[in-house]
């Protein structure tokens, strides 16, 4: 019976995906996916309510995959979770606001389902720290990988390690205010202003609606209005990145008003610690590919990086590899190197 395998899953805002991960071989097989039980999908529930649902569905999920290679004569060593939140060093989800939204208690995701499991080992990782081991042995320097999807988060890979605090903290730009007008667009954590409330791909949609209410014949005139429809309510991150690749003005202001307040984030990195080099994944930045690269760049030209020519603004940033396995290979090469037999 192979004892080497690993089963690792990756939950985000909107997607739970799930694989197996041969260490032998460094990759994953037999990919799945399914929604997640999120705040969104159960409105008026109380938080608690929205942890237990989730933990519950992590546990079923685990078992129900276990149990399917057991079945084939193979055994599960440990699970990684790739988690969407920060976490800290004693394992706990500090907070998950696209999941279970604003507020929460600190939740030791990893020892509950192991506790619930039989004893099963389950490594909890935030999912940009997961994903950042996919990518370690790449490049020599440090780097930043960037996610950019339901919301926006970053974790910087220094020597060998990711950088954070025991309080799991270090990384959460998408928290970082942009906006300090009062009514500036609301963040899923609860504040106003944030960096994930604007440049991620619900971010975007959220400032596209506004632009909509306060310019509505330029929204009725624009491409995306005759993909979402007359109703700004009706658009999503899908036809407003059709829409902006499509050339549509409307929706080009739109996003690039997010990839501003991105580049803006940036640039206190790059002054702070000096990092080089740049990773974006996540479904929103990837789905706008070299083009999301071309608008960050000049945002980043516009505002000036210190020490850093303008032509070789570009060279600093880069794509992700285009899939969203990002988290479930890094989860995977995070437990064979630390996870001992």
């Amino acid at each position: 019976m192979n004892q080497d395998l690993f089963l690792v899953l990756d939950i985000g805002g909107t997607t739970l995906r799930s694989a197996v991960y041969d260490p032998v071989q460094g990759a994953i097989a037999d990919a799945q996916r399914e929604p997640v039980h999120n705040f969104l999908s159960q409105p008026g529930v109380p938080v608690a309510t929205v942890q237990a649902n989730v933990i519950a569905q992590l546990q079923r999920l685990i078992a129900r995959r276990c149990e399917q290679l057991q079945a084939q004569g193979r055994s599960v060593r440990a699970v990684g979770l790739s988690f969407a939140g920060p976490i800290d060093a004693q394992g706990r989800v500090l907070s998950a606001a696209t999941i279970w939204g604003a507020g929460g208690a600190p939740l030791a995701v990893g020892d509950e389902l192991s506790r619930r499991l039989g004893g099963l080992p389950v490594h909890a990782l935030n999912d940009v720290t997961a994903a950042a081991w996919r990518y370690a042995d790449r490049h020599d320097e440090p780097f930043c990988l960037i996610t950019v999807s339901s919301g926006v988060g970053n974790k910087v890979f220094w020597g060998r390690e990711v950088l954070v605090n025991r309080h799991g903290h270090g990384g959460e730009i998408g928290h970082q205010r942009i906006d300090f007008a009062a009514d500036a667009l609301p963040c899923d954590c609860g504040g106003r202003g944030h960096l994930g409330g604007i440049a991620s791909g619900r971010g975007s949609v959220a400032v596209a609606r506004r632009f909509a209410a306060e310019d509505p014949a330029a929204f009725r005139a624009s491409r995306l209005a005759a993909l979402c429809g007359p109703d700004p309510a009706g658009l999503s991150s899908y036809h407003l990145v059709r829409a902006a690749l499509d050339g549509d003005a409307f929706a080009q202001r739109c996003v690039r008003h997010g990839i501003g307040c991105m580049a803006q984030a940036i640039s206190g990195l790059y002054a702070a610690i000096g990092v080089r080099r740049y990773l974006f994944m996540g479904g929103f930045a990837l789905a706008l590919g070299p083009q999301y690269l071309a608008w960050l760049a000049e945002a980043l030209r516009d505002i000036g990086l210190f020490g850093i020519a303008g032509d070789e603004v570009a060279s600093l940033l880069e794509l992700a590899d285009a899939d969203d396995d990002h988290g479930l290979v890094g989860a995977g090469r995070y437990l064979a190197q630390r996870v001992r037999a």
